[in-house]
């Protein structure tokens, strides 16, 4: 078995992988301050509640751009799972990158490319352009030889959401959903208009843009994953796909790489 952790700035989510399928996921609040003690507990009564023996597990790999939290994890997986985790980087994501400087590339940016090269790209032999709604809104380009390529980096909904509230004196706090029309009625209508629609329509556009600056773009499979690709998968006439665990399987495949 695998645990497979990816740790954002929001959440932690974490797998196990029984061989190829994804047998058991949680997620957990990024809290910066947690130790490696706070982590092993929690991972330990999660294991427990799920009827998996902590010995069950073979191998550990991880995602991290939070770095405050990258070494708690380490040391977390060597005392609690006895193994020395795969901490996923620029040089052992297995990906060939065109980035400047390659370093500078979030793990999960990575690992999503290695996911989706896998599963939509190298089948076919075509470029993909993955977005991940997560902190931020991130959009990454891998070119039809499986090169990522780079990619755009947007503020997220939920940011943006936040914003409103604490920057403008009147203006609520609001839960991002599709609301029933454009024209918002009343305040909160007209705030998740502007938060759904207007995201929805960034999303797409950028495709467009990245599309035309893409070798055979035209052809470029669109992948949606992150908290809330469900939500705004639906209205955008860009995204093809939505892959949840697009994360976790990418961790999956290059922990399978090194093991091999």
């Amino acid at each position: 078995m695998l645990l497979a952790i990816d740790v954002g700035n929001t959440n932690v989510t974490i797998g196990v992988y029984d061989r190829d399928r994804l047998a058991h996921s949680w997620r957990l609040a990024a809290l910066r301050e947690r130790t490696a003690d706070e982590l092993g507990i929690f991972l330990v009564k999660l294991f427990e509640q799920a009827n998996v023996p902590i010995a069950s597990v073979d191998g550990i790999a991880i995602a991290s751009v939070v770095p405050p939290l990258t070494r708690p994890m380490e040391e977390m997986c060597e005392r609690y799972f006895h193994h020395t985790a795969l901490v996923v980087d620029a040089s052992n994501a297995g990906i060939p990158i065109r980035y400047t400087p390659a370093t500078d590339v979030g793990a999960d940016r990575l690992v999503d490319a290695v996911a989706a090269w896998e599963k939509f790209g190298r089948p076919e032999g075509v470029p993909l352009i993955v977005v991940d709604f997560g902190t931020a809104t991130t959009f990454n380009a891998i070119s039809s030889k499986g090169e990522y390529l780079g990619g755009v980096i947007c503020p997220g909904i939920n940011i943006s959401a936040e914003a409103l509230f604490q920057r403008a004196a009147r203006l609520p706090r609001v839960d991002v959903r599709k609301p029933p029309t454009v024209i918002g009625e009343n305040t909160v209508g007209a705030m998740q208009s502007g938060l759904y629609f207007g995201y929805v329509e960034m999303v797409d556009g950028l495709v467009r843009r990245l599309r035309a600056e893409l070798a055979e773009g035209d052809k470029a499979v669109v992948i949606a994953t992150g908290g809330l690709a469900d939500v705004l998968s639906g209205e955008s006439s860009a995204i093809q796909h939505v892959d949840s665990n697009l994360t976790l399987d990418g961790l999956r495949l290059i922990w399978e790489r090194h093991k091999r």
